[in-house]
């Protein structure tokens, strides 16, 4: 059930009547998916979405939220499209794409995981598992980034226990 404008145009897609409208309608406001992009139930944008960007090949599940900025497609883009091994990416149930991650593949299918939580502007470029937690922690220096860590954790009370350790260091 949509809840909002930018969700409900991307179910009007499927009306042979409202599909080029809507898929018109969804890129002034900022969001690109496809037409063949396959689209299932409870499929939540949030904050309208501004940013998001899918490949034409991509399966997207049940009740997954995606967040502005995301970006969903193949990473070698360097290569002709008919050169490409790259077939497509399948977004599993219940999956959260936190504001600006990337999911980018280039051999035959990605698979994010059932259940599976990408952090604000990770970058996943293999397929996850189910239940996956993929954080990326960057500390600003000067203007500089340096990544801390990557952590890749299917255990919940490890990785809040992890975030704990972080936060005593003081980063």
């Amino acid at each position: 059930m949509a809840n909002d404008l930018v969700t409900s145009l991307v179910y009007w897609r499927k009306s042979f009547g409202l599909r080029r409208i809507s898929y018109f309608l969804l890129k002034l406001l900022g969001v690109e998916i496809p037409l063949p992009v396959v689209v299932g139930d409870n499929l939540e944008i949030v904050h309208s979405g501004y940013g998001i960007v899918v490949h034409r090949w991509t399966r997207i599940g049940n009740r997954v939220k995606i967040y502005p900025g995301v970006t969903i497609g193949r990473s070698d883009i360097h290569r002709p499209i008919e050169d490409s091994r790259f077939k497509g990416v399948v977004i599993e149930d219940d999956v959260i794409l936190s504001a600006g991650c990337k999911i980018l593949g280039k051999d035959d299918w990605l698979t994010v995981g059932r259940g599976t939580i990408i952090g604000a502007n990770a970058v996943l470029l293999c397929s996850s598992r189910y239940m996956h937690i993929l954080i990326i922690l960057i500390k600003h220096v000067n203007g500089w980034s340096d990544i801390l860590k990557y952590k890749n954790e299917t255990d919940p009370e490890k990785w809040v226990s992890y975030i704990a350790t972080l936060s005593e260091m003081k980063i």
